[in-house]
């Protein structure tokens, strides 16, 4: 139950600051949205810049949780396609908590600095260190591992970021879920062709 009413108050919290940004969210508006007493959600969560913090830590785990625990000995191709297909997913499914993580960073990451000087900068240099050592054997091509990283995240949050542009160049009202299909397809293919792996039957 507790685990239970700290998902609701997270994802109340995505809608309203997406909605009104930090300074406009009230907590007795992420209460009403979650359905829950303005007491319970300050139980969780003692002020708004905490509860933001949090929402920040909910959003990179979910994204990064797929990459989070690859090892040297896992097959390249079936890691990288799996990263890239999750992460289209994520922005199927979640496209507002991406669109504000990009607002965070585009003012300059006031409330995350320490999060990308600390817990990101060490996750990159984690994974780039796994996708070094599959170079070093030969099981990919020598590409920068962590320029790679920068590509997947930014290629595949595009598709949340800019979903009104891309809806109008395609003249489409709304997004159907073979279009994130298509897109994680072909994101899949170019990316691994570019580190010189074919992609996973």
């Amino acid at each position: 139950m507790r685990e239970r009413n700290r998902e609701k108050i997270l994802a109340a919290a995505e809608e309203e600051f997406a909605q009104h940004g930090f300074r406009g969210a009230t907590i007795q508006n992420i209460a009403e949205r979650a359905g829950l007493p303005k007491s319970n959600v300050l139980y969780y969560f003692s002020n708004k810049k905490l509860m933001y913090g949090a929402m920040f830590d909910d959003i990179l785990s979910r994204w990064n949780k797929v990459f989070t625990d690859i090892k040297p000995d896992d097959d390249p191709a079936e890691a990288l396609s799996s990263f890239i297909r999750t992460k289209v997913d994520m922005s199927r499914k979640y496209p507002l908590a991406s669109r504000l993580f990009a607002m965070e960073i585009i003012q300059g990451a006031p409330f995350l600095l320490e999060h990308l000087r600390t817990n990101m900068r060490e996750w990159v240099r984690g994974r780039a260190e796994v996708i070094q050592h599959w170079i070093d054997e030969g099981r990919m091509a020598p590409v920068d591992p962590v320029q790679l990283i920068f590509l997947v995240w930014s290629s595949t949050q595009h598709y949340a970021d800019f979903q009104v542009q891309i809806l109008m160049v395609e003249n489409k009202a709304e997004y159907e879920k073979r279009d994130f299909d298509h897109a994680a397809d072909f994101l899949t293919g170019m990316i691994l062709r570019g580190c010189g792996l074919e992609q996973p039957a």
